[in-house]
């Protein structure tokens, strides 16, 4: 159960250092770097680490959320040694319920989410079967030549009921304006914000994500 009646805020897709601290800056609860080679917000490994090495300079509840899809162990295992690791890897492929529960075994300091892309109301229940092994979900729109960072937006009816035990995070089209009617219908765990923020991919407007911040939050003291 919530305790909090303010939904965390997730700012993903970045791609400058600059840009990362000054949203830090803005109180959020999470910050994501695409680790998905083949997405225009794509982050090389010397950068990512440049990045969450300088936000582990933050409070220590800033998750430092490092997305990525059907990536190998090896690959996996590189990213967790060394300076600049994240704290949260988001798993935003063709993952299995199996595949996430091996990777929580071995490595049990780093928190695993599962985005799943919705199709249609009945993919909640591939939410529910997640929920049993994901120390939290993500739930984004589905399109079928793009992982995410479409701004297509869940139609919210569908999730006018749902419940999990783990926190869950909406995602898809997350802007300040659409905040009032998202969190007028549903009550997430968080929000995951992106493309609909942008300048450019990758290239957030600030005033943007402080507007959505400031949203948030003034919505939230309505309930």
């Amino acid at each position: 159960m919530r305790l909090s009646k303010s939904p965390e805020i997730k700012i993903c897709g970045i791609t400058k250092l600059n840009q990362a601290k000054e949203i830090a800056l803005l109180n959020v609860k999470a910050i994501g770097v695409i680790g998905v080679k083949d997405s225009k917000r794509f982050v090389k490994d010397k950068q990512r680490r440049a990045i969450f090495s300088e936000l582990s300079n933050y409070a220590n509840s800033l998750k430092r959320v490092w997305v990525i899809a059907d990536l190998n162990d090896e690959e996996i295992d590189f990213a967790l040694t060394g300076q600049g690791q994240p704290s949260v890897i988001q798993l935003h492929g063709n993952e299995s319920i199996e595949r996430v529960k091996y990777l929580r075994q071995n490595h049990p300091k780093v928190e695993w989410w599962k985005a799943i892309r919705l199709r249609s109301p009945k993919d909640l229940q591939l939410a529910n079967e997640f929920s049993t092994q994901a120390d939290a979900l993500l739930l984004d729109s589905w399109r079928p030549d793009k992982l995410g960072g479409t701004g297509n937006r869940v139609p919210l009816e569908w999730l006018k009921d749902f419940s999990i035990k783990p926190p869950w995070w909406l995602a898809g089209g997350i802007c300040a304006e659409w905040i009032p009617e998202v969190l007028s219908a549903v009550k997430p765990w968080g929000i995951d914000a992106s493309s609909k923020l942008e300048v450019s991919p990758g290239v957030k407007d600030l005033n943007q994500v402080e507007a959505l911040v400031n949203a948030v939050q003034k919505q939230a003291n309505y309930f």
